[in-house]
This record gives structure tokens, C-alpha cells and sequence, in this order.
């Protein structure tokens, strides 16, 4: 029996502790949507630059690469796993660089899943390029495939025209990178802002979706699910990655910081436009609740 290691009281955001792979078999609950920040496999002893400082782009155990080989067999492994605990019309996306993007879409296309976008995030706050040997790195890879060749998905696109000014939204997004707000409740290296995750939830789900992220690291997807009437499952092995994750969603559940978090998310033209689009969105009647 799988034993959480956090749920909290709405029963809207659960974590697990363990490794993806072998959890997923032992249960059988079926997802509405999947959020993936799988390793990119770059802690190789290079560097960067934060916040102005020369650092080491070293991750941890978990980020260093053990070849060619063993990147596509993990990624087939978990993207399979993760496969068979998506509904049929369910959609999935994943979270890239040149590092790793190329691996994943392949094996997407083996495990018959249909690629619908890959989305270019340009941040609009990338860290320099301190060597001058190459253009700045200022873009990440996010790719949207739903389960089934043949099975339609759901997309909202007339709140993502709204969001666009009333016109067609691309396929590159202009959002700003992690901001100091968002880590209130502590670091994690990988973190993913809250406006990019609250953008794709909005374009591929409804409201009560049950929502799945196989690496939650700090679980910046379970925020932007319950911060939009959405439901949550994290799986990561870091116990200081899940206790963040932990009191990110206590914090939320003061109402006044809840709706000051929602106000401060940038692609909205003004504070009160996320709320709302929750108020006219469409809403999934009845969702089971999530049982080990």
C-alpha cells in the first residue's frame, strides 16, 4: 500500500515520495493532464551565471548523464509508464532543451503519441553567456502530444485567442523566468515559473482535471493547478524538494497570499483577468478522488 507523503486537507494536492517508475504501477488512477521536468542530464562540471555570480550547472546524482543510451531507455521507460496512467483523450507535456528535447520526441513518436506543438518559451530574463563563444540560451522546448493518434483532445482556444489580445496564440511564448516571489518557501535549481505552468493548465484542461507531475521537484505544477480550481499528484524522490513543495501549498491555502499569487502572474492584461476566466470556464462534472 502507497502511503502519501503529503495530502492536504482539500484533498487537491498530494505528493508521493519515491521513484516514478516503480510508483506508477501501484495504482490505478487515470490523469487528465501531465506536466514532465525530466532531467536534462547537464550536471557535467560546466558553468553558468546567477544573479550575476559564476556557479556550477551541477544538479545533483540525479542530473548527471551516463550516455546516449541510457538518456533514451530512462526516457522510454518513464514516458511509458506515464502513458498508461493518462486518460485516452488525455495530453501530456514536457518540459525541454537541446540537451534532451530531441530524445523525448522521438520516443513519443514511438509509443504512438501525437505531437500537437512544441512550444518555445523565450525567457525574457535569460542568465548571460559568459564565454562569448555562442549565442545567449534564452529559450526552452515545451512539447504538447496528447495519448491517442485518434482520439481528440481539449483545448480551449478561445481563452487562449482572449489571453493573445483576440487573435490566434503562437507557438513561442514571451514570459519572464523564476522570480524571487516564487521562492518563498525555498530553492529548487530546476523551478519552473508559475505563469508558464498556470498558461498550459488554462490550454489543455478544465477545472476539477486531475493533474500529474512524475519529477514535481518543488511542485510549481501543483501550485498553478490548485491556484486554478485543478487537482494534483507529485512524485519525487528529494525529501527536501517534497518539503517545499509542502509548505508551497500551505502557504497558498492563506486566501490573501492565494490571490496575491494570482494577481502577480504575468500573461494576463490586468490582476483580476485569471479570475475571471474561472468563473466562465468549462468544468469536468465529477472526477473520482485519487486512491493507492
Amino acid at each position: 500500500m502507497i502511503i502519501p507523503f503529503f495530502s492536504s486537507t482539500d484533498k487537491n494536492f498530494n505528493l508521493l515520495q519515491g521513484d516514478s517508475t516503480q510508483l506508477l504501477p501501484q495504482f490505478e488512477h487515470k490523469f487528465d493532464m501531465v506536466f514532465a521536468d525530466p532531467p536534462y542530464f547537464l550536471s557535467n562540471g560546466g558553468l553558468s551565471i546567477q544573479s550575476g555570480e559564476i556557479v556550477s550547472v551541477n544538479k545533483g546524482d540525479w542530473d548527471k548523464s551516463q550516455g546516449l543510451t541510457f538518456i533514451h531507455d530512462f526516457n522510454r521507460k518513464w514516458l511509458s509508464l506515464v502513458r498508461d496512467k493518462m486518460k485516452e483523450d488525455g495530453t501530456i507535456w514536457i518540459s525541454g532543451t537541446m540537451h534532451n528535447i530531441f530524445s523525448i520526441g522521438q520516443i513519443l513518436i514511438e509509443l504512438d503519441f501525437k505531437i500537437l506543438n512544441i512550444i518555445t518559451w523565450e525567457k525574457t530574463n535569460p542568465p548571460p553567456n559568459f564565454s562569448c563563444r555562442y549565442f545567449t540560451h534564452s529559450t526552452e522546448q515545451i512539447i504538447w502530444a496528447r495519448k491517442n493518434v485518434k482520439t481528440p483532445h481539449f483545448y480551449n482556444y478561445e481563452l487562449m485567442k482572449r489571453l493573445n489580445g483576440d487573435k490566434q496564440m503562437k507557438d513561442v511564448w514571451t514570459l519572464p523566468a523564476i522570480a524571487p516571489w516564487e521562492k518563498s518557501c525555498g530553492k529548487h535549481p530546476t523551478q519552473k515559473p508559475l505563469s508558464v505552468l498556470t498558461r498550459l493548465i488554462l490550454a489543455s484542461t478544465k477545472q476539477n482535471a486531475w493533474i500529474l507531475d512524475p519529477f514535481t521537484g518543488s511542485s510549481t505544477t501543483g501550485i498553478a493547478a490548485n491556484l486554478t480550481n485543478r487537482r494534483f499528484l507529485g512524485i519525487d524522490q528529494q525529501l527536501d524538494f517534497l518539503e517545499i513543495s509542502k509548505n508551497r501549498k500551505i502557504e497558498i491555502e492563506d486566501l490573501k497570499i492565494r490571490n496575491i499569487y494570482k494577481q502577480k502572474l504575468s500573461g494576463f492584461s490586468e490582476k483580476t483577468q485569471l479570475d475571471q476566466f474561472l468563473l466562465n470556464e468549462p468544468q469536468i462534472a465529477y472526477q473520482s478522488e485519487l486512491l493507492f
